[in-house]
């Protein structure tokens, strides 16, 4: 009998690149992809490990799945992942349902692992994540068939005192150059328009192999793939956020004019304590910058709120900076306490219940924003792809250039003559507080 395999996603895009390339070898073995759990005889977790809400929602999804043994057809589960990249031992030591572990760097191995899995051999294949993938290796690419992620690097060299990163994913690596384009031309010819480049730290890329930033000639390479309509940049470390990179972005008509550039905090002794780049000074200096030559930018941050020695000033500060640079798209965290860190023995923390109150309260202050910025689009002639359509309203549902998918918002079309996967053209009528409303131009 054929066994069935259900790969089971955690975490963010960059470990959903790593499902679709497991998916892609284990198709290759022989074996069947299934959806439906119940079905399935191997089921592989792949975990996240970045903050404890992850975790847990990392260990009850793998006893979840491992009722499946009492209740339908699961022979073997295997686990991969962040979270066992960091935990093996203990996940083997506390979780005896789980019958394979593959960290971060082995899960191109994923068939083997499988083999011994159902053979009761119960593997464990954790080494140092030093791996990177190439065009090669086969895929299954699970998200719409117009959009797709493509990995640029992996790994980190920042040391942000906060994060755990560089422990479960290794040093920063960036692929070649060609290994990305090849890539990036096999998703074309399978109808992909929209390429959304990651990596932890996008900015870096290249630095390793051609010792000089190589991620504006990348983009540029990427754009003029036959094909692609959209190239979208994710994760931009503002440290390395060049003039060439601004200018390339502005300038490139198919580089969505969408900035995705985490800043964590604003106050300077807290950016110090965290070990990131600049201060406040700078990253005012660089969003400027880059208003002033992508005026239509849509520019996305993330904050973390109650970092060891924040304190209320602090915050009131930061809602400040919220309030005068007026993100279009905010992500809000409050600190996770990650053990092996050098935050986590920082002294001055913040308790739970003040950081989770500070989030709200700097959510509730980015709708505000959110919605103003939005009734900006108004009246405006926007290119939207278009994800799916709703029938009882006759309104199609899609996003523009300066959204990301899933993340950000939506805008409702009436009056388009299209099919599911086209970008058309729409005239925005109304703005709400993350979404448009529109009209299809003839």
């Amino acid at each position: 009998m054929t066994e069935k395999v259900k790969v089971v996603t955690l975490g963010c895009e960059k470990n959903l690149v790593d499902s679709e390339i497991m998916a892609g070898l284990i198709h290759g073995r022989g074996y069947s992809l299934v959806e439906d759990k119940e079905e399935a005889t191997v089921i592989i977790v792949n975990t996240c490990g970045f903050i404890d809400a992850a975790k847990e929602e990392s260990v009850n999804t793998i006893l979840d799945m491992a009722d499946l043994k009492k209740t339908a057809n699961l022979k073997a589960l295997i686990v991969s992942g962040c979270l066992t990249q960091r935990y093996k031992e203990e996940l083997m030591k506390e979780m005896p349902e789980i019958d394979g572990i593959v960290g971060t760097g082995d899960f191109h191995n994923i068939t083997g692992i499988v083999d011994e899995a159902l053979a009761g051999h119960k593997p464990v294949h954790v080494g140092n994540p030093v791996f990177n993938y190439e065009a090669a290796l086969p895929r299954r690419v699970t998200t719409p068939r117009y959009t797709a992620y493509v990995k640029i690097a992996e790994g980190c060299d920042n040391a942000c005192t906060f994060c755990s990163i560089p422990i479960m994913r290794g040093k920063f690596r960036s692929r070649s150059m060609e290994s990305v384009i090849a890539e990036v031309t096999q998703l074309a010819m399978q109808g992909v328009k929209e390429i959304s480049l990651i990596a932890q730290d996008s900015t870096n890329y290249g630095t390793d192999l051609y010792d000089k930033f190589m991620l504006p000639a990348l983009m540029d390479k990427v754009s003029e793939v036959p094909g692609v309509e959209w190239v979208r940049l994710h994760y931009a470390y503002p440290g390395f956020f060049t003039d060439e990179l601004i200018d390339t972005i502005a300038a490139n008509p198919k580089i969505c004019k969408y900035v995705d550039m985490p800043l964590q905090h604003s106050e300077d002794s807290i950016l110090k304590r965290m070990r990131r780049p600049g201060r406040q000074r700078d990253a005012r200096e660089l969003i400027e910058k880059i208003r002033a030559r992508i005026p239509e930018v849509s520019l996305r941050t993330s904050l973390i709120v109650g970092f060891p020695g924040e304190t209320e000033q602090d915050f009131l500060n930061l809602e400040a900076f919220v309030r005068d640079v007026k993100f279009d798209r905010l992500g809000v965290f409050a600190y996770s306490k990650e053990e092996d860190t050098p935050a986590s023995r920082l002294p001055d923390q913040v308790p739970d219940d003040v950081k989770e109150y500070r989030a709200a309260r700097l959510m509730e202050l980015q709708r505000l924003i959110a919605s103003e910025q939005n009734a900006r689009r108004v009246g405006s002639q926007l290119d939207v792809l278009l994800e799916r359509y709703d029938g009882r309203n006759d309104v199609y549902i899609g996003r523009t250039q300066f959204d990301a998918p899933e993340i950000d918002g939506e805008v409702f079309v009436k009056g388009v003559q299209a099919q599911i996967g086209d970008i058309a053209k729409v005239r925005i009528t109304h703005a709400y507080e993350f979404d448009l409303t529109g009209e299809g131009i003839a």
